[in-house]
């Protein structure tokens, strides 16, 4: 089993590559932010230092964590974010650590796909086999923002200003799939990287 990062900017089309590669090969993907939700469920390694950190009135009355309370408390003070991400990513590298070692165990996956924001800054190159980029311009992923979710101009600055620097996926990712075209193009690329589908679902 080969395990291998996705990563690249907002608007880069990494959903487009995770549904492709999840339709035609033998494998499995996780989604860094949708692992870290799953931490911060109660019962969750993540849940009970985030309350302790950040307080009961985050929660919701089914006793949850309202993730627009959670927000609203902490990117408005960069010192308590800071603490939030020295919880929660930790934690995500930990629960990705431990499915890696079970699915190599388990030998029934040929691929496990991690996709996460940070896999560079947060140092998954030592964990995975590989990291790719996925990249598109970014005047296709400015359009691409406006036009599937409807951001404004200044937001889509907002977010492109705390994104790393092309240069710096380039160094630290051995594949680049190029998305400033069409999705066959893209299903290419990663057919010349994987070989032909091993594996249909039907």
């Amino acid at each position: 089993m080969k395990v291998i990062g996705i990563t690249g900017g907002v608007g880069a089309g990494k959903s487009e590559v995770l549904a492709f590669l999840s339709k035609h090969y033998n494998c499995r993907v996780i989604m860094a932010d949708k692992a870290a939700h799953q931490l911060e469920e109660p019962g969750g390694r993540c849940f009970e230092p985030l309350i302790s950190l950040l307080g009961a009135d985050i929660l919701t009355s089914e006793g949850r964590i309202d993730r627009q309370k959670m927000a609203a408390k902490i990117f408005s003070d960069a010192a308590l974010l800071k603490k939030v991400n020295a919880i929660v990513h930790p934690a995500v590298k930990a629960y990705l650590v431990e499915q890696i070692a079970r699915e190599r165990a388990a030998k029934e996956i040929d691929y496990l796909f991690i996709e996460a924001a940070l896999l560079i800054e947060e140092g998954y190159g030592a964990v995975v086999d590989a990291l790719w980029y996925i990249h598109a311009d970014a005047s296709v992923r400015r359009k691409r923002l406006k036009q599937a979710r409807g951001y404004s101009d200044e937001k889509i600055d907002s977010i492109l200003a705390k994104q790393l620097p092309e240069e710096a996926f380039y160094q630290h990712c051995s594949v680049v799939i190029e998305n400033n075209g069409t999705l066959t193009s893209v299903y290419q690329q990663i057919e010349k990287e994987l070989g032909e589908y091993q594996w249909q679902k039907q």
